[in-house]
């Protein structure tokens, strides 16, 4: 730099106060030392120019990059929405289906249980109906009392074992008892209730009355 500003000096004649013989004289010296002065400042210009043209066309790349990357998650995004909004429809849609199927189900159980007793209470009218003495309409229903219990087999619905047998608290259920020497201690001798029982789980105990021995109670 102080190199160009000393030629630039001689040129323009500063220091010397204009006697300087040599460089008044030597005008293509100092006009090769402009144009090499002003092709060094173009150069730099241009440079300059290229780096700032090169810094706008990253950041142009950059920002068009953004955008680009900007659509793809927006597409992204809209297909897990719909993805989403489908899910939710079938979800739904399972749901009610599930709901019709135990609704069904439970209609189906209802049926098979509700059936077998139409008959029951076609005959329960019937006799209602019918004129007779009270020994047939005892007769009567007794049948329909029999026809009752065959539906409930046909439930699977059996009876609880009551006179005769022991008490068994699982099944049974005291309501008093009856003091006598006749039948064994704690005997079922009174069904009160019948109890009942589908296979093996119980429905409801029987509510019966046991025998109570002192005879045996002693011992």
């Amino acid at each position: 730099m102080a190199e160009q500003w000393g030629k630039v000096a001689r040129w323009a004649g500063i220091g010397n106060n204009g006697e300087d013989e040599d460089s008044k004289g030597n005008e293509a010296e100092m006009a090769e030392d402009t144009m090499e002065l002003d092709e060094k400042e173009l150069t730099a210009e241009a440079s300059e120019s290229a780096h700032t043209t090169d810094a706008g066309g990253e950041g142009g790349a950059e920002t068009g990059a953004l955008r680009s990357e900007l659509e793809q998650v927006r597409g992204e995004r809209d297909q897990l929405m719909d993805r989403l909004a489908r899910l939710q429809a079938e979800f739904e849609n399972s749901r009610r289906r599930e709901t019709k199927e135990r609704q069904d189900t439970r209609d189906y159980a209802v049926q098979n249980a509700v059936e077998p007793f139409l008959g029951v209470m076609d005959n329960f009218q019937l006799a209602l109906k019918a004129d007779g003495s009270a020994e047939q309409l005892r007769a009567g229903v007794e049948l329909i009392l029999k026809q009752m219990e065959e539906a409930l087999r046909g439930l699977n619905v059996q009876p609880v074992e009551t006179v005769g047998t022991q008490f068994d608290p699982r099944i049974h259920e005291a309501l008093g008892s009856i003091e006598t020497a006749e039948f064994p201690d704690h005997q079922v001798i009174e069904e009160i209730r019948r109890g009942y029982k589908i296979r093996e789980k119980l429905l409801r105990p029987a509510l019966v009355r046991i025998a109570v021995n002192p005879a045996q109670v002693s011992e």
